[in-house]
């Protein structure tokens, strides 16, 4: 893969992820009402949503942040595409459909991304000399 091609690939998911971790930030604690609510008639408890829902915010921010960086890139692919396979977990015991794509994509860019990380170049990790 083209090393631009890679960053602005890179760029788009680190934007996508750090812009999602960033807005929840300020109403943490309404946020993670309304994703307790949403999960009342679901399968899994509330004692695992809430404190789910209290760390999603900062490692959203964390992971967008790493990637908009370039640093510890593939670690921090790796912990995006888990991040975003429990939210399609979480998705799918709601049976809220209609978000799964758009949490396919994000999971695509991941992997797509981890396949290519040679292509890394446009980084601090380059720069650093880290793998």
């Amino acid at each position: 893969m083209n090393a631009i091609v890679f960053l602005l690939l890179r760029l788009g998911i680190g934007i996508s992820m750090f812009g999602h971790g960033l807005v929840r930030l300020p109403k943490l604690n309404a946020f993670s009402q309304w994703m307790v609510g949403s999960f009342a008639k679901s399968m899994l408890p509330a004692e695992l949503v809430r404190p789910f829902s209290m760390v999603l915010p900062f490692a959203e921010l964390v992971i967008g942040f790493l990637l908009l960086i370039g640093l510890f890139t593939e670690p921090a692919l790796i912990s995006g595409a888990i991040l975003v396979l429990l939210l399609l977990f979480g998705t799918s015991m709601v049976e809220n459909w209609e978000a799964i794509p758009s949490q396919l994509i994000h999971l695509i860019f991941f992997a797509v991304l981890l396949q290519f990380i040679a292509s890394n170049s446009w980084s601090l990790d380059k720069i650093l000399n880290r793998p």
